[in-house]
C-alpha cells in the first residue's frame, strides 16, 4: 500500500527555502579550483551541481517544470562563479518562498507538476534534490554531511518514492531518525541513514546498508 499522506506544508516550504540558502552559503566563498572539483555525479564538477540546482529553481519560476534535463539546467546555470551563483541562488530562493507561501492547504493536495504527486510531494521532492546535491558538493570537498532537517526530509521522500516503485516490503530503522516502513511488514533493514540516502540515491552500492539493486529509486 503506497502512503498518501502529504508532508506538512509550513515546515516543508520553511525546510525546502532553508536548503537553498544553506547551499548558497556553502558555496559563496569557494575557490577557483574547489569549484571545478569532479563530484560523485558522473561528469559533473562542483559548478555543475551548482548550476542544476539553480536551473531547477529557474525553471519553477518559469513554470517550466520538467522541460529541461539536469544536464542542460547545468549547462546554462554553471557558467559562473561561486559568489554569482550563490548570489543568483539566494535571488531564486527569496522568489520560490513568496511563491511556495502563497500556496494554501488546498492547493497542496492536488496534483503538482510531476506525475502521481500532489503539489506538497513536489515541495518535498525538491527539498530532498537540494539537500542530495548539496551533500554532493561536500563530500566532493571532503566536508562531513549534514545531519540537520534535510536528512529527514529526504528520507520520507525516499520512503514514499520506494513505495511507489513497489519495492519492499521493509522496515527501515534508522539510526536516529527512528522506524520508517516500506509497504507494510517486511524485514528489518538497520543503518545510518545518510547511508541509506546514499544508497537509494543510487552513489553508494545497495550492499552497504544491506539491501538489493531495487533500493535505487533511480535504477
Amino acid at each position: 500500500m503506497t502512503t498518501t499522506q502529504n508532508p506538512p506544508r509550513e515546515a516543508t516550504v520553511k525546510g525546502a527555502i532553508a536548503e537553498y540558502d544553506a547551499l548558497a552559503a556553502l558555496l559563496d566563498g569557494l575557490t577557483p579550483a574547489q569549484w571545478e572539483t569532479a563530484t560523485r555525479c558522473t561528469g559533473w564538477r562542483v559548478r555543475d551541481v551548482a548550476g542544476h540546482v539553480l536551473g531547477g529553481a529557474a525553471d519553477i519560476l518559469a513554470g517550466a517544470v520538467g522541460t529541461r534535463t539536469a544536464d542542460e539546467q547545468a549547462r546554462a546555470h554553471g557558467g559562473g562563479s561561486p559568489a554569482e551563483t550563490a548570489r543568483d541562488l539566494r535571488e531564486a530562493s527569496g522568489r520560490v518562498r513568496q511563491a511556495l507561501e502563497r500556496l494554501d492547504d488546498k492547493v497542496w493536495s492536488l496534483p503538482g507538476p510531476l506525475a502521481d504527486r500532489s503539489v506538497g510531494e513536489a515541495v518535498l521532492s525538491l527539498w530532498q534534490d537540494t539537500f542530495v546535491h548539496a551533500d554532493d558538493v561536500r563530500a566532493a570537498l571532503g566536508l562531513p554531511p549534514d545531519r540537520g532537517p534535510g536528512l529527514e526530509a529526504t528520507v520520507r521522500w525516499l520512503r514514499l518514492a520506494l513505495e511507489r516503485k513497489g519495492w519492499g516490503p521493509v522496515t527501515l530503522v534508522l539510526d536516529g531518525l527512528g522506524t520508517h516502513p516500506v509497504g507494510e511488514g517486511g524485514p528489518e533493514l538497520r543503518g545510518d541513514p545518510v547511508t541509506f540516502v546514499l544508497v537509494a540515491t543510487g552513489r553508494a552500492e545497495p550492499e552497504r546498508f544491506g539491501a538489493d539493486a531495487g533500493v535505487n529509486v533511480y535504477a
